[in-house]
């Protein structure tokens, strides 16, 4: 029962959830060729362990932890993966009264973040909370000198730990817990959503490519050409990477190129790259995806109503809120040392599925709110499945044309 405890409790939050984009395990890792939609860390718990928001009566294990947050080379306002985190764990300590700060390294490097973890620590800190890939190089070197510390961490692989040396049995350090997600699966929605809504001039702009975009990226390309071949529709997808995970003047002019040569909208798929997309969009009444969590708020704001037509989610604040209420409830053994794998669960219940599109998702006659539940009714079912192989240098397609750019930095 103790590895059952997963889905339930992430059902309760996972209706909001951003892409520090990027487990950096590579191609070579990846054996699997497709994901099936049903693989996931655990099915079923008892419902009095759903509720992730209320102390329990024995508020003892709550009253010990201390909840820092790690940012990797953000901060907490990136609109993206830090922030989405930070927000979720300040929430949980409101509501469970429990002592919640954050660090912020001075610099992008191994050694600063280990020394935020070191301070964190001293400071007393009791739990680490570390969002992305880069993370890897400091779990590394703090884990085993901090044994007593729980390190929940976001995004970072078995590979990004071990390297060639993994034996991919989805274990990590006895005292850390790591979630990864299933990207290709709501990049697929996306492409899919995108093309039957009645967009055939698509982009892709990743942030770096590391596999976790990258997966993305291809899943967005799959679920495009498989739209287009039912709609017999031609279908145009510009393909790049901004080579880092915030948009400058740079990457705008490239997007800029992109929506005035026909670009009708733009899959952002790299942490704060979405500012290019969302202006170079705003002026000429192009349209965005977001990614991550539903960034139709952050983008809409910033650029236009309507500017994202849906965004491609995985459930990192979900993702937050269960692991640390399973801390507060002493139940961390159910998740100590493992690294989960997740994405759908339930075709009947979307609650219960830790990847998606957002509810705020602007649906046509082409593509409704019902054509989005059959969807993911045929991949949890196996009718669609999606190729998780990040190793190819490139996306391929079988009926939509694809202008691959590389890095366009």
């Amino acid at each position: 029962m103790k590895k059952k405890i997963l889905a339930v409790l992430m059902a309760a939050t996972m209706v909001s959830s951003l892409v520090a984009c990027g487990s950096s395990d590579t191609g070579a890792a990846t054996t699997e060729t497709e994901t099936p939609a049903t693989e996931a860390p655990a099915t079923e718990a008892p419902a009095e362990t759903a509720d992730t928001t209320e102390a329990p009566a024995d508020t003892a294990a709550a009253s010990d932890m201390k909840v820092a947050m790690v940012t990797d080379y953000g901060d907490i306002t990136d609109q993206s993966f830090n922030q989405s985190t930070y927000e979720a764990c300040k929430a949980f300590g409101e509501a469970n009264g429990v002592d919640f700060t954050y660090y912020k390294p001075e610099g992008d490097s191994d050694a600063e973040r280990v020394a935020m973890i070191d301070k964190a620590v001293a400071d007393g800190y009791n739990v680490i909370v570390m969002p992305g890939y880069a993370f890897a190089g400091a779990i590394k070197e703090t884990a085993e000198t901090y044994p007593e510390v729980k390190f929940v961490a976001l995004d970072v692989s078995e590979y990004d730990l071990e390297g060639d040396a993994s034996d991919f049995n989805n274990q990590t350090y006895a005292n850390v817990f790591s979630a990864v997600y299933q990207e290709e699966l709501p990049g697929y929605m996306a492409g899919y959503a995108a093309v039957k809504m009645g967009y055939t001039k698509l982009g892709f702009l990743g942030g770096m490519a590391v596999p976790a975009v990258i997966r993305y990226g291809y899943g967005f390309v799959q679920g495009a050409d498989a739209a287009a071949a039912e709609l017999g529709a031609d279908v145009e997808i510009n393909y790049a990477y901004g080579n880092q995970f915030y948009g400058d003047s740079d990457i705008t002019a490239a997007m800029d190129t992109w929506y005035q040569g026909g670009t009708e909208v733009v899959f952002a798929c790299g942490g704060g790259i979405f500012t290019s997309a969302g202006e170079a969009a705003a002026k000429v009444g192009g349209k965005v995806i977001g990614v991550d969590v539903d960034q139709a708020a952050t983008i809409d704001g910033s650029y236009g109503d309507g500017i994202t037509i849906t965004s491609a989610m995985k459930g990192l604040q979900a993702t937050v809120q269960t692991l640390l209420s399973a801390i507060r409830d002493g139940q961390w053994d159910s998740f100590a040392g493992q690294i989960q794998n997740l994405g759908l669960v339930s075709a009947d219940d979307m609650s219960l599925n830790y990847v998606g599109l957002a509810d705020s998702t602007i649906w046509t006659d082409g593509f409704t709110q019902d054509d989005y539940k059959a969807l993911v009714g045929d991949m949890v079912n196996g009718k669609v499945s999606v190729s998780n192989d990040s190793s190819a240098e490139q996306p391929s397609a079988t009926t939509a044309k694809i202008n691959f750019q590389g890095n366009i930095k």
